[in-house]
């Protein structure tokens, strides 16, 4: 989504197809009623004055549903939560959140617990969530890896700004800056819809134990500009 001055939105909704059909989108608002709908791969639908997604205070979340029709059947549906929010950072006066400060106060959170790892259940996701939201918090940093998507969409949900990132630090292995890339290109790819990030994250602690300084200076130059790339916002 991409706010416009005169209170509109314009939500492109870029769909990748195998095979034939007629697709369709429509746009649903938290009740479920109708607000946008369009017909085609790649289309863009104005929205008169969007309910914004707006951190804590209001994480309103739209849904939008796409269908793939085949001699007048529907054969495919994707739905996915989505948001509207504009956001800058100024390097003086912080981060701002649909043209006002919104100061930051957060936590960096690891997807683990003792004695299973990383293979965490739904219930123990809700409990971090319920301690974050506790202290008062409305930033997560999801260090230093994918998590899982069900936290993303609490993090949508209850309105955290989101840092993600890939599970890059200090140094890669020989031959490893195509594996950097790869997941640089899997976490935008999966996680381009979720209005709670803001950030994509290269990397952490770069210069821990880096050996060979140029090459890791270059790669990270290149997930940077890949990046923007692939999310010009």
């Amino acid at each position: 989504p991409t706010l416009c001055k005169d209170h509109t939105a314009d939500i492109r909704v870029e769909t990748r197809l195998e095979g034939e059909g007629t697709v369709r989108v429509t746009l649903n608002d938290a009740e479920g009623n109708t607000v946008a709908a369009a017909e085609g791969k790649d289309v863009t639908m104005t929205l008169a004055h969007p309910h914004l997604w707006d951190g804590v205070k209001d994480p309103y979340l739209y849904t939008c549903v796409v269908e793939l029709e085949q001699g007048g059947e529907v054969v495919d549906t994707v739905s996915t939560r989505v948001g509207v929010r504009s956001f800058r950072v100024d390097p003086k006066k912080g981060f701002f959140l649909n043209g006002r400060s919104y100061p930051l106060h957060g936590v960096s959170r690891h997807q683990d617990r003792k004695g299973l790892g990383n293979a965490i259940s739904r219930e123990m996701h809700d409990e971090d969530m319920a301690l974050i939201r506790e202290l008062g918090a409305n930033t997560v940093r999801l260090a230093h890896y994918q998590h899982d998507q069900y936290f993303y969409d609490l993090c949508d949900q209850y309105g955290m700004v989101v840092w993600a990132e890939i599970p890059y630090i200090s140094e890669h292995l020989p031959n490893g800056r195509a594996n950097t890339i790869s997941q640089m290109k899997e976490l935008i790819y999966q996680n381009y819809n979720h209005p709670c990030i803001v950030c994509w994250g290269v990397s952490n602690e770069i210069t821990i134990s880096t050996r060979d300084k140029a090459d890791m200076l270059d790669n990270h130059r290149e997930l940077n500009d890949l990046c923007h790339k692939m999310d010009s916002t």
